[in-house]
């Protein structure tokens, strides 16, 4: 027992002697490697009476714990004086200019839903937001879409395995503001979507602003109005546009809206770039609104349809190929 008590006392003055990391590695190895002084005690046990064993047994172990625990306290001191010697000799001063900093260009699909929010918010619109993966009551039965309704069959939808899915339209954004608030308001919601088509001027996931106005004296010649305004601001020219009768299950009537598109060549043609109509009586009804008192009316664009007029962009898969040349045209 007193060899062993000598033999701590010697390890610990040696082991706080070390001044660097390799001299506390090789004082490990003297004392705790496969042939150092602790192993061959333990070693020794073997040969000892068994009267005799229990008592050394606990007292080397003790001591082996004992030097490892200051080995280790002794290596997180060096390190730490390695550590600071070396910030001390690596000093960098943030006051220096950079060198030939560069950042890279927002996204034109970033830009175009930035100006999109923009203009809106200058006619009183709030941005609101949702989740991403929705259920079928608010992607469809909220917007009168009932079970097995022929107009589910316009929207290639991405289920999950418990009946949820990716959205397929960010209408669920205004189901969920109509069910929050009280009229009147307006909104616009700007986000991702979903659907399972793809070519050269569709991708499975793009991006859609649509927007919401509900009070108690809206009519169909605001909703022209107001798309008039947006679409002169956003394109910075004043256009012809038409509205036609179409179908979409959340709003009566319906409409699709065309601007006429100057050409190059000083030819015209019509060009579609958003749906529009007064939101159907069921959808109020279903966000807890009375129709009988409320009207409102809603529109929709698709992001990249706006981003390649704007910017003469023919083919949509360019703006998810991170083409640096093509992202660095939008500096």
């Amino acid at each position: 027992m007193s060899d062993i008590a000598s033999l701590v006392a010697s390890a610990t003055a040696q082991i706080d002697a070390a001044d660097s990391i390799e001299a506390l590695e090789a004082q490990r190895v003297q004392l705790l490697g496969k042939q150092g002084q602790i192993t061959g005690l333990l070693k020794e046990l073997g040969s000892m009476a068994a009267d005799q064993r229990k008592a050394a047994g606990e007292a080397v172990n003790r001591a082996k714990d004992e030097i490892g625990t200051r080995i280790a306290a002794r290596r997180e001191q060096l390190e730490q004086a390695v550590l600071a010697a070396r910030l001390s000799s690596e000093r960098l001063d943030v006051t220096l200019p950079g060198r030939n900093g560069s950042r890279a260009p927002m996204h034109p699909i970033s830009r175009t839903s930035e100006r999109i929010a923009e203009i809106f918010a200058r006619m009183g619109y709030e941005l609101a937001d949702g989740p991403e993966i929705e259920d079928d009551w608010h992607n469809f039965e909220a917007l009168n879409f009932p079970p097995h309704h022929p107009a589910r069959a316009m929207h290639d939808t991405f289920y999950f395995p418990d009946g949820r899915l990716l959205r397929t339209h960010t209408s669920p954004v205004q189901v969920r503001y109509m069910r929050e608030r009280k009229p009147p308001f307006r909104m616009i919601a700007i986000g991702k979507v979903y659907r399972s088509d793809s070519d050269q001027t569709h991708s499975p996931m793009f991006h859609q602003m649509e927007g919401l106005l509900i009070d108690e004296t809206s009519s169909f010649a605001d909703l022209k109005g107001t798309l008039k305004q947006f679409v002169d601001t956003f394109f910075e020219r004043d256009f012809a546009m038409r509205f036609r009768p179409s179908y979409f299950p959340f709003t009566e009537p319906s409409a699709e809206v065309d601007i006429r598109w100057e050409q190059p060549d000083g030819s015209a043609r019509w060009l579609e770039v958003l749906g529009c109509g007064m939101v159907h009586p069921n959808v109020l009804r279903q966000c807890g609104i009375d129709p009988e008192r409320y009207s409102g009316f809603a529109f929709g664009i698709g992001i990249e349809r706006f981003a390649m007029l704007r910017y003469g962009v023919n083919d949509l898969r360019a703006f998810f190929e991170n083409d640096l040349r093509f992202l660095r045209q939008f500096a």
